[in-house]
């Protein structure tokens, strides 16, 4: 069969199917759920998958929202997985379109998988919860679950890794960046605040320097550095001396060596004000995502498909940068995590406007042109050997130099 009538049957079977994805995805928005919590979220997906013939794999990685699901040819061919994230944000919601996200990856998995008797290969969905960071709890560790799935082996066999992103503009994949994060408790002695303050040791006054401190210190940082955090307890009365306060920082850098760099000098801070606070501190660690290894050859495979489906793809740089655990993917093996237009161009993620954009008309349409364009892309790279292993060149330059 030909590659245009394959790439018919992948816009037939998502234009057929468009409302039940629609309808999913809204239903997503409407009972948004936070990282290692998308038990409601990750049961409509997985059920979706199965209802299309993948087997799916449930509780993986650690993580009992994440998933594996895959549908084999059983002929030669390459392994094409997508990414489907489902997380929505603390307090604000599907702010970040995830409900888009995860729909669309298994939009385009299950039109690919369709065509696998002509093109042989495989497709997977990775199932990836808590990519805004997760929360502590039964369903799983903190965030960065995708780096879980590296390890734990599941890209091993993979050639490709594709996913979209909601935004304001349609765009191809950009840098992101490297982040850790720090959370510090800083533990005092309480007192009455009014009639025996002497008596107390203040963890606030101990958190508060350090908030000032890591301030001071973001003027000798180099450019695109960042440092932000927010204090977490802050005490519970005015007039009980807080003998416990705490806050939650990212440090983020355009490398993950820039970052391990910086947090030496961020934990001198914390352990200085202890020093002169009379209190203690402990400070927890937690290893956030990588950079993102951009793939100029998937890059050019994106532009095509989103010209051809009509969108118009910004190429200028992006002002300021985000990170996302799908940087981990990105130096396993070679990832595209482009961006498609659901709102005005000014549209801020995180914010209730994005969340509204996430769940609009242009939103869901959206979804069914992100859809077809990582559907034709993976079929572009099962049924082109050439350009797959261009992708995978580079890729594997990209690793070389970092090694070097």
């Amino acid at each position: 069969m030909s590659t245009i009538k394959l790439q018919d049957r992948l816009d037939e079977s998502i234009q057929q199917h468009q409302d039940e994805y629609i309808a999913i995805a809204k239903d997503i928005h409407a009972h948004p759920e936070t990282g290692n919590n998308e038990y409601y979220a990750s049961g409509l997906l997985t059920q979706l998958l199965e209802k299309n013939g993948f087997t799916v794999t449930k509780n993986v990685v650690g993580h009992e929202t994440a998933f594996y699901a895959v549908k084999d040819s059983g002929k030669p061919g390459a392994t094409i997985a997508y990414l489907a994230e489902y997380d929505a944000l603390i307090d604000i919601g599907h702010a970040c379109g995830h409900n888009i996200i995860g729909v669309t990856s298994i939009a385009a998995a299950i039109a690919l998988s369709d065509v696998l008797d002509e093109t042989g290969g495989k497709v997977i969905v990775l199932g990836t919860p808590a990519e805004e960071g997760g929360l502590r709890g039964k369903g799983g560790p903190n965030g960065n679950v995708k780096a879980r799935f590296v390890e734990h082996g599941y890209l091993e066999d993979v050639d490709a890794a594709l996913m979209v992103h909601p935004s304001g503009k349609t765009r191809l994949t950009g840098p992101t960046l490297a982040n850790n994060h720090l959370y510090f408790h800083f533990y005092g002695k309480p007192s009455h605040a009014g009639s025996s303050p002497h008596k107390g040791i203040n963890a606030l006054d101990a958190l508060v320097l350090l908030y000032n401190g890591i301030s001071v210190l973001r003027q000798q940082l180099p450019d695109g550095v960042r440092v932000h955090g927010i204090i977490t307890n802050g005490g519970q009365a005015p007039n009980v001396i807080p003998e416990y306060a705490s806050a939650h920082y990212y440090i983020r850098a355009h490398t993950r060596e820039e970052v391990l760099a910086l947090e030496p000098r961020i934990r001198a801070i914390a352990e200085g004000v202890a020093l002169a606070t009379g209190t203690t501190v402990k400070i927890e660690h937690q290893v956030g995502p990588r950079d993102f290894r951009i793939n100029h050859t998937l890059n050019g495979v994106l532009l095509t498909e989103f010209t051809d489906a009509g969108e118009y793809v910004e190429l200028k740089e992006k002002e300021g940068l985000g990170s996302t655990d799908a940087g981990d993917i990105s130096h396993a093996v070679p990832t595209a995590h482009p961006y498609i237009k659901i709102g005005p161009d000014d549209l801020i993620g995180h914010t209730v406007a994005f969340r509204e954009a996430a769940n609009s008309e242009q939103g869901y349409s959206a979804l069914v042109t992100g859809a077809q364009v990582l559907a034709r892309t993976g079929l572009r790279l099962l049924t082109d050997q050439a350009l797959l292993q261009e992708a995978k060149d580079e890729f594997t330059g990209h690793t070389a130099t970092q090694a070097a």
